[in-house]
């Protein structure tokens, strides 16, 4: 699938094989057991897009051509403007917080996507050609090498998308241009959250908001949802103004928590 991970399907059977290395791509590493999608669930409501940006692509994942499992892929010559239809799968908690082909952590919370031609990092608006859904992503690894996909997105954005449980959906993809973003994919009044955890368990998310608390200069609140099955109270730092905040807020978190949040944007317009 990825540079790290090959995956057969999103939900599919282990393979047998051990773990291998190519030279010219980095490490590609084929599971021994079956991914699946994590214990806590989500509501595609609530999971917010990418937010697109201008970003620097830089040699990081970049290879270009790049070899895996003994077959060489090129990168589009411009992007821009690129579109594309085709089969989408997903990965989930085989491979949350593994490295990217970038080197970013891998978190299945997080909307971003793998693609084999498409520089890292760009932004995608993916289409659901079954249902109409949309999402943004952002495209941080390499994948999926399987001829019959196009795109491998993280859990969150096929929860969205609305078939995480199918596993695979038809799909079209479109790059977003960053550097003229338009009032479709910018939030102008919007707040941003970093969502740290999840617990079943209030007591444990307050255990950690309080932890958090008093070691980070910014507000930490617990967000608790309560459906006729379960509760989840999330562990959220914010609001934060703009992006900037919410990168510096990340760094912040880095000597307090080993986990990698996921970005909440709260929209109001």
């Amino acid at each position: 699938m990825r540079t790290l991970l090959i995956v057969a399907l999103a939900l599919l059977a282990a393979c047998s094989q051990q773990p291998t290395r190519v030279s010219d791509s980095g490490p590609v590493w084929v599971p021994t057991e079956k991914d699946g999608a994590p214990a806590d669930i989500l509501d595609p409501n609530s999971i917010a897009d990418a937010v697109p940006q201008p970003e620097v692509i830089r040699l990081a994942g970049n290879s270009n051509p790049y070899t895996v499992l003994g077959k060489t892929y090129r990168l589009v010559d411009d992007h821009r403007g690129f579109t594309q239809r085709g089969v989408a799968s997903w990965y989930g908690t085989k491979f949350h917080g593994q490295r990217t082909a970038n080197g970013e952590v891998y978190s299945l919370y997080d909307m971003t996507a793998a693609h084999r031609s498409l520089p890292i990092p760009v932004y995608v608006r993916v289409k659901n050609l079954d249902n109409g859904r949309e999402a943004v992503v952002r495209v941080n690894d390499r994948g999926p090498f399987h001829e019959d996909r196009i795109i491998d997105l993280s859990y969150a954005a096929a929860v969205k998308l609305g078939f995480a449980e199918k596993g695979t959906a038809p799909v079209e993809i479109e790059v977003i241009d960053t550097d003229n973003i338009g009032s479709k994919d910018r939030a102008p009044d919007a707040q941003y959250y970093l969502q740290v955890a999840a617990f079943s368990q209030l007591t444990s998310a307050q255990q950690l908001e309080a932890s958090l608390s008093s070691g980070l200069p910014y507000p930490v609140m617990v967000a608790s949802q309560q459906s006729a099955e379960r509760a989840i109270h999330r562990v959220r730092i914010g609001p934060l103004p703009d992006y900037p905040s919410v990168q510096a807020a990340k760094q912040a978190l880095r000597s307090r928590w080993t986990g990698e949040p996921s970005l909440i944007v709260d929209e109001r317009r």
